[in-house]
């Protein structure tokens, strides 16, 4: 599975999201005869080791199932990715191909709270898994990466480009920021000095709804294709990437294949993790107050579409004016998406990470609406509907596991446990940054909690 002729696209996480999104851009390529990249796939933890052995027994390849808002289904083997890299505790494979010459790009998707960034966008140097990568771990990106570009910096040092493939605001320069300041707290002078001079770290906007697979996917695969497929991947039939073009060791030909490389993200990006993202989240919360299990349920439930819809139009569009997007049609084309029947996704999938989401997508719409002297009411039904989540977690009444990378369990247990657990929530820094101090702002979340509260205990209408 090794072509020693290609340039490698190293790519860290072996997500569903990166299988269904970047591997099928690169796939493209091969299919209009461009074999000069490939991809390795590889993992940090090893929480990904079943599927990078299923698929080393594939070679690599496997089946994406996409399917449109019209229930039409679409089957397409992929084939961009030539190497698997086996986890182990030292990340050899990782560390051996990192340093390869022929590798140019390292990508990866942790999800957002895999940065460890606090509400102002700096690293946490307090949290446990950061200390212990401070200390010669690798149980983080961070740490990973030190091992990987100090083994590349001393076989030759050629440049290449890390590549941001997360839901995360200027997820090319944070993590940057990010990396540099561990790379600080490290004492790694010589490799900080390195990554300055001879990386790049381009902006990036990655767009597919990507539920986690489940067991009747490999079933119509194989009715469809015939192929036995041991990690299919499904998606919606939508994609998007938008990336800066600041690549400083080459890469494929993206523009051939439909990715929008730029000068600058920030538009897209902004439309994308405040109209999509923050919605998506808004949509799992309520849905999982009143019972439901999937997105398209509770999209098509008229109260939640209204919560979500109010959201985008009252606050965002006008955060976000002047966009060279249509922010009002991006708005309905999300929300139908979001209504597709046939993606399955889960609640669960979409709520997790509410402690990284909600500094991250909602509360810079929250600062920017008062701001402008505006009450952000319909934006405020973000944070409240969340709080609401919380305490069911908190009381064992989740009909999930709730995931959070940022989750600290004894003191957020604490918190919710306390006298005035709603007024502490609103008083969190790590969640609502200067709103944090802002007694109007601890006025409203109160009363839209009050309001939700009430709105959660009544049956609900569905509205298609």
């Amino acid at each position: 599975m090794t072509h020693t002729s290609a340039n490698i696209w190293m790519h860290i996480g072996a997500g569903s999201f990166h299988r269904a999104h970047q591997a099928w851009y690169l796939h493209r390529l091969l299919q209009q005869g461009d074999d000069r990249w490939h991809i390795a796939l590889g993992n940090i933890r090893d929480d990904a080791s079943a599927l990078l052995n299923s698929l080393a027994a594939q070679q690599g390849e496997y089946t994406l199932e996409t399917v449109t808002p019209e229930g039409v289904r679409n089957y397409e083997k992929i084939t961009s990715i030539k190497k698997i890299l086996p986890w182990d505790a030292g990340l050899s494979a990782l560390i051996a191909q990192g340093s390869d010459p022929a590798t140019k790009v390292i990508a990866f998707t942790v999800t957002e709270g895999g940065y460890y960034l606090d509400p102002d966008h700096q690293l946490d140097p307090r949290h446990p898994d950061i200390q212990a990568d401070i200390n010669g771990e690798a149980r983080t990106l961070y740490g990973a990466l030190t091992r990987i570009l100090l083994a590349r910096m001393a076989a030759h040092g050629n440049p290449l480009t890390l590549l941001n493939c997360d839901n995360l605001r200027h997820n090319g320069e944070r993590f940057r920021h990010g990396f540099l300041t561990f790379l600080r707290l490290r004492g790694e002078t010589s490799l900080l000095a390195w990554v300055t001079g001879h990386t790049t770290s381009p902006n990036t906007m990655v767009d597919r709804i990507t539920p986690r697979p489940t067991a009747d996917i490999a079933a119509r695969v194989l009715a469809a294709t015939g192929f036995r497929d041991a990690v299919p991947v499904m998606g919606e039939a939508f994609i998007q990437w938008v990336i800066e073009d600041d690549f400083i060791a080459g890469r494929p030909a993206l523009e051939k294949v439909g990715v929008e490389l730029v000068t600058s993200v920030l538009p897209w990006e902004e439309a994308k993790i405040r109209i999509l993202n923050a919605s998506h989240s808004c949509i799992a919360w309520a849905g999982t107050l009143i019972g439901q299990s999937f997105i398209h349920q509770s999209t098509q439930t008229r109260a939640i579409k209204e919560m979500a819809w109010e959201y985008v139009t009252q606050d965002v569009i006008p955060s976000l004016t002047p966009s060279p997007l249509d922010l009002e049609a991006y708005r309905d084309v999300v929300l139908a998406r979001f209504a597709n029947p046939w993606i399955q996704d889960t609640n669960q999938r979409v709520a997790a990470d509410g402690l990284s989401k909600i500094p991250g997508f909602i509360t810079p719409t929250l600062v920017e609406s008062y701001q402008r002297g505006d009450v952000p009411r319909a934006t405020a039904v973000l944070p409240a509907l969340f709080y609401l989540f919380l305490q069911r977690w908190h009381h064992g009444e989740l009909p999930y596991s709730y995931q959070d990378g940022a989750l600290d369990e004894v003191a957020l247990h604490r918190l919710l446990a306390s006298d005035r657990p709603l007024a502490a929530f609103a008083a969190d820094p790590a969640l609502f940054g200067p709103l944090a101090e802002d007694a109007r702002f601890a006025e409203l979340l109160q009363s839209t909690v009050t309001t939700l509260q009430q709105w959660a205990a009544q049956p609900q209408p569905v509205s298609e």
